[in-house]
């Protein structure tokens, strides 16, 4: 008795034509996500408490103190700058997701380092280094308007423009 087979081509190629078809339909990614993390982890201000910077120091958080927001988990060095976290979140969150704030101002991304950071008008910003941190001091309302007119549309870039540094 003949059974008629299909070709594994044939079934992949329905299967193209098919599957568009029947799935929904899925915005686009973001090329970065909205809160910088490092590579594999969630854990955003490599591990430091968002809430010491503005008690003047910032400090490693400890694992036992854990927070998720917006997709990253924040560490806290006490359950007392915890619940001040949980309390008003945006109060305490790096401007710019994290990144570098003289990146953005520039119309691209790049890792903010949590010990190159400024508070201004009791926003905490952080930069990729103490050099950048530098060049962005030059001009901090500036590139704080900058920074703020391209955010968050520079997180569907993939790369930063050829003048960028």
């Amino acid at each position: 008795m003949n059974t008629p087979t299909l070709s594994l081509r044939a079934v992949a190629a329905a299967l193209v034509i098919a599957l568009p078809a029947v799935l929904p339909a899925h915005p686009a990614l973001a090329a970065h996500p909205a809160v910088y993390t490092p590579r594999y982890t969630q854990l955003a201000l490599e591990g430091y408490d968002p809430v010491s910077y503005f008690d003047g120091q910032p400090a490693k958080g400890e694992p036992t103190f854990t927070a998720t927001h917006g997709g990253a988990r924040y560490r806290f060095a006490s359950a007392r700058n915890l619940a001040r976290f949980r309390a008003d979140p945006d109060a305490f969150l790096p401007q710019y997701g994290g990144y570098c704030a003289w990146a953005v101002s520039n119309g691209y991304t790049a890792k903010g380092d949590p010990t190159a950071w400024k508070l201004v008008g009791g926003k905490l910003y952080l930069n990729y280094d103490a050099t950048v941190q530098k060049r962005w001091a030059a001009d901090i309302a500036g590139n704080i308007a900058k920074g703020d007119h391209n955010w968050p549309q520079v997180l569907k870039s993939t790369s930063p423009p050829a003048s960028a540094g």
